[in-house]
């Protein structure tokens, strides 16, 4: 446990790391497709999971091929408001540990959130979570346009964050934490899949028993 990087804080990605609403999504989705009428088969929970992780907007371009332009531009703006009304009406299911964890570790650190999700979207998960009183801060792409590294950069320097780690489940978080030149913990049981990770977590209880059994 020695060898662990040292740690102040905490910064989280939200989908497929704190939580999943990826089938509530994919009915959004599909209801803006409905209403304009746009050619192109069902969309899943497990379409929205495969491209979780990437800005809305890439979302949409990697989701709706062979849709033309202003089709994709009706459904990245449409499917951004459509997703945080079901949202705000359903929630999101917490993955396991999650809110346990959450109080355990909001003890000894200050926690955050940095994501790629649409404005609004964080303060959902803040609502209606029963943990968003937890969290010091928060940071996303919606927000700033901003690559997530950047965003991750804004949060470690707006709150004086010394020694971070950044926790998250796909290739762009860990590309992110490579950026800010921090830890990455990956959630492996999320979304994605990881490769060449030092910090591996196959539950979320994982994440305080780490940090608490070397006596922090």
């Amino acid at each position: 446990m020695s060898a662990l990087p040292p740690v102040d804080s905490i910064i989280f990605d939200l989908d497929g790391t704190l939580w999943d609403t990826c089938d509530v999504c994919a009915r959004g989705w599909n209801n803006v497709v409905a209403r304009h009428g746009i050619r192109f088969r069902t969309i899943t929970g497990d379409d929205v999971r495969r491209v979780a992780g990437k800005s809305h907007d890439a979302c949409m371009r990697d989701t709706f091929i062979g849709c033309n332009e202003a089709e994709l531009e009706i459904l990245s703006r449409e499917t951004m408001a459509e997703d945080n009304l079901l949202i705000d009406q359903e929630g999101g299911a917490l993955f396991d540990g999650v809110r346990e964890g959450l109080i355990a570790l909001r003890r000894s650190y200050p926690l955050f959130i940095v994501s790629n999700c649409q404005a609004g979207y964080i303060e959902l998960f803040l609502k209606h979570s029963g943990v968003g009183e937890l969290f010091s801060d928060f940071e996303c792409w919606g927000n700033t346009g901003r690559p997530k590294g950047e965003n991750v950069r804004s949060v470690i320097e707006r709150n004086r964050l010394k020694q971070p780690w950044y926790v998250g489940d796909t290739p762009g978080d860990q590309a992110a934490a490579r950026f800010c030149d921090i830890p990455f913990v990956y959630a492996a049981y999320g979304f994605a899949a990881c490769d060449e990770v030092e910090l591996r977590l196959e539950r979320f209880l994982d994440l305080p028993a780490l940090l608490f059994a070397r006596g922090e």
